[in-house]
């Protein structure tokens, strides 16, 4: 058959919901049967109808309880067998670590469930997803996820939010078979998502996927670093040409050569292949192709792309209500260069459907003698040469931007504004002007607790920084001589009396 035109599976927005329907896979061919072309939705929309209408409806809370089955890419869980819909529990661990990028060169990975891409989760229609989202108390900072399976605001990423330390639990019901993307979605959203954060969830139809011999998961990621492509050593993440769209790494499952060579994928001729294949971005489109063959079938996501000069009609079913976020999720453009939007929902709750968080517990997977965040390799370097010390105020807020720029800014944002509900603001900040040490406080010690800023009530967790006197000194002097903030100064031995 003719060769079809590959919409590459891209990412959803922060707080969009998965959107339009999927086009359903036809009916499993008979053995030895030709290949299944490619269906287009309007074709293929009756079909998650008429399997719905065919099986009863089980309240969510009568539903058998099953584990999901999650496995790390290439790999993909096998097929499911049941004909029945499940409560499917699916526990999911943040992660930050450092991981090779390409021979020597190591990156600081934000992961789910340890890896690069996430791992891979595998439903089947009408089930309800029971998300249980841990972040790891040496995590630096909170994270979340935002399912395009889920149908609710932010996917779930407000129900996740979550502070390093804690587990939080939500449930959503998965309406529409399908691929889809998740990802952190906490801002800024483009950092978490440039550092790894995102994986595929699969949805079968009630009837299940045609079957074939081989299935493995692919996903595509950019990744932007301080130093230009093989630059050797631990690369730091580089905001600034993220927001460029200049990508020093583009990858397949979160590294160089990660399906290639000893790790290339491997099947037999005559077999049939299917390959899971995402797009985590967060900005470059991807041209997926497979070099000598043709796809005999092609199935896109809700994400749809529309090239300059292009259209597109999308429709959707508001199941429940909320604040959608519409974006182009090459999504340094939505955050950072004003390609953002929202879709209102007003009506009745549907608890089934979308649960909200559930649940918030502390969480100490990793043991419990993890206070603070560890040291970084190039941040164990530094203290054992021994950081060079500011001679003047002038020169501590020069060097506190960068100490702001790549250990503040991730929550804080780049302008000291914060996020309203989740991340106090320092910009303008009565909170701080009225007693600077509450800074060197929150930095070294951190902070938890119900605090109020410019008139806002703000409840989230600060984890204690892993920096060492000159640098916090420094990154405090930029902040109170910055953001529209009264000025002052905070010298390396007024942190040392903090800490006692």
């Amino acid at each position: 058959m003719k060769r079809q035109t590959l919409a590459m599976l891209i990412a959803s927005a922060f707080a969009l919901s998965a959107c339009a329907p999927q086009p359903a896979p036809e009916d499993k061919p008979a053995a030895g049967s030709a290949p299944v072309a490619a269906t287009s939705a309007p074709a293929a929309a009756s079909a998650p109808a008429a399997s719905a209408a065919a099986e009863a409806e089980v309240p969510a809370s009568e539903l058998p309880v099953i584990d999901a089955v999650l496995t790390k890419a290439p790999e993909v869980p096998p097929a499911i067998d049941r004909d029945h819909a499940a409560r499917v529990k699916v526990n999911i661990e943040v992660q930050e670590k450092v991981m090779k990028m390409a021979d020597g060169v190591d990156y600081k990975y934000w992961t789910f469930n340890g890896d690069v891409p996430g791992s891979f989760i595998r439903v089947r229609e009408g089930d309800q997803v029971e998300v249980h989202f841990s972040n790891r108390s040496d995590s630096t900072v909170p994270h979340n996820i935002d399912f395009h399976a889920a149908t609710g605001p932010g996917g779930g990423a407000a129900a996740s939010f979550t502070a390093p330390g804690h587990t939080s639990v939500f449930s959503f019901k998965a309406l529409q078979p399908g691929l889809y993307v998740y990802h952190c979605a906490t801002a800024p959203v483009g950092m978490h998502i440039a550092n790894g954060m995102y994986g595929l969830i699969l949805v079968e139809p009630k009837e299940g996927l045609p079957k074939v011999d081989k299935e493995f998961y692919v996903m595509q990621g950019d990744f932007y670093t301080k130093g230009e492509y093989g630059a050797q050593g631990l690369q730091p993440f580089d905001m600034k040409k993220a927001i460029d769209e200049d990508a020093d790494y583009v990858v397949f499952n979160g590294h160089v050569g990660a399906i290639a060579g000893d790790n290339a994928l491997k099947a037999k001729v005559g077999e049939k292949v299917r390959l899971f294949v995402g797009n985590g971005g967060p900005n470059l489109v991807s041209s997926f192709h497979v070099i000598g063959e043709i796809f005999d079938r092609v199935v896109v996501e809700a994400t749809t792309l529309v090239p300059a000069g292009g259209a597109a009609i999308v429709e959707m079913k508001l199941d429940v209500p909320g604040s959608y976020t519409v974006v182009d999720h090459s999504i340094f453009r939505a955050f950072n260069k004003g390609a953002l939007g929202q879709l209102v929902a007003e009506g009745a709750e549907n608890k089934d459907i979308f649960s909200g968080k559930t649940q918030d517990l502390v969480y100490q997977g990793e043991g419990g003698t993890i206070q603070t965040a560890p040291l970084t390799a190039s941040e164990a370097s530094q203290v054992a040469a021994g950081a060079p010390k500011a001679a003047s105020k002038e020169e501590r807020i020069k060097a506190g931007e960068s100490v702001y720029q790549s250990t503040c800014s991730a929550c804080h944002g780049a302008e000291g504004k914060g996020v309203e509900g989740a991340f106090p603001p320092l910009a303008g900040s009565d909170y701080l002007n009225a007693d600077p040490k509450r800074g060197i406080h929150a930095v070294v010690k951190g902070l938890s607790g119900e605090i109020t800023v410019n008139g806002k009530k703000f409840n989230s967790v600060m984890p204690a920084q892993a920096l060492d006197d000159e640098k916090i000194a420094n990154v405090l002097t930029y902040v109170l001589n910055s953001f529209g903030n009264k000025g002052g100064e905070v010298k390396p031995e007024d942190v040392a009396a903090a800490r006692k």
